[in-house]
């Protein structure tokens, strides 16, 4: 495990330890965002196990043997509980571990994998978004500002609730992926290598046209920062998250850029009952992977367990 190896690089050679080149085996060819993520996590077991760097941090692991290294990670788990994590963050952090044990044992340095399971939790609190009446207000709220602001938010609103976009696609865009006069916008969808052509609906249309007029310029990035300090610079996925959290503020309700992909899905499965769609049709508007994802959307809209829980109590009448 401790034996280097010798790695070119910019001229000059260097020592590697064989953990050190699992790290960054593991990620190389994820893009940036994931990079950071995993970076991250790696960071928090590192400082769980008190090791110098993520690499020693992985070395440790990988030379405690199959029950040892269980027995750490379980630890590790108790650990993140009682540090009241969420689930969502203490499984995230559980699956980089289990994926960089899967890889070095893939590449012949172990023979065992990790078997620590994730928590139990549910994948959505609440699908169903801060409703219809509450997003024309922010629509109304977005648009009374100064009049760069404005039409950047309310063109924002309505490329993530009128197409159910995620934050990080908006913000990946750029004014190249737009064809207003077709009508089209292309959105790297999330996991995807492809750019995917949408067909904007017209209020979603005329407002990114009223934004492209005031944003005046033919290429760069689609929204940017009206801060002082980062002006004219692409606005970031955190950056919409703060403008979609305070214009909800304003509104009086709790939503960020997700809960509006929320809304728009929900509405989805409302269209699709009342005017013959499929649930295909759906899984194509909300661009999920997984049909059952979707079918929590469409069952808590329904609301079938609130149904037929009333059919029950009134037989018991």
């Amino acid at each position: 495990m401790k034996t280097e190896i010798q790695v070119q690089g910019k001229g000059i050679l260097r020592k590697v330890s064989p953990t050190g080149e699992l790290v960054n085996s593991f990620l190389s060819g994820r893009n940036e965002k994931t990079v950071k993520a995993y970076g991250r996590d790696l960071e928090d077991f590192r400082e769980f196990v008190e090791a110098k760097d993520i690499n020693a941090a992985a070395e440790l692991l990988l030379s405690r043997g199959h029950g040892e290294a269980n027995a750490l990670v379980l630890k590790y788990k108790a650990d993140m509980i009682e540090r009241k994590l969420q689930p969502a963050t203490v499984n995230r952090r559980l699956a980089a571990i289990r994926s960089l044990v899967k890889l070095a044992r893939t590449l012949g340095m172990v023979p065992w994998i990790l078997e620590i399971q994730n928590m139990k939790a549910e994948s959505f609190r609440d699908t169903r978004g801060p409703g219809r009446e509450s997003f024309s207000q922010m629509l109304a709220i977005a648009g009374g500002q100064a009049k760069g602001k404005a039409l950047r938010d309310v063109a924002l609103l309505r490329l993530l609730h009128d197409l159910g976009l995620r934050r990080a696609e908006v913000a990946g865009l750029d004014i190249e992926d737009l064809d207003i006069k077709a009508g089209t916008v292309a959105v790297l969808g999330k996991g995807r290598t492809q750019k995917q052509i949408m067909t904007l609906p017209e209020p979603t249309k005329q407002a990114l046209r009223e934004w492209l007029t005031y944003r005046n310029a033919s290429a760069g990035p689609l929204f940017v920062n009206f801060d002082r300090a980062k002006k004219g610079g692409r606005l970031t996925g955190t950056g919409i998250y703060y403008i979609i959290r305070d214009i909800g503020k304003i509104a009086g309700i709790k939503t960020w850029p997700h809960g509006l992909r929320h809304l728009a899905i929900t509405e989805a499965c409302k269209a699709a009952q009342s005017n013959g769609f499929g649930l295909e049709e759906v899984l194509d508007f909300s661009r999920h992977k997984d049909v059952k994802t979707l079918m929590i959307y469409r069952d808590r809209e329904r609301n079938v367990q609130g149904q037929l829980a009333a059919l029950v109590a009134a037989a018991g009448c």
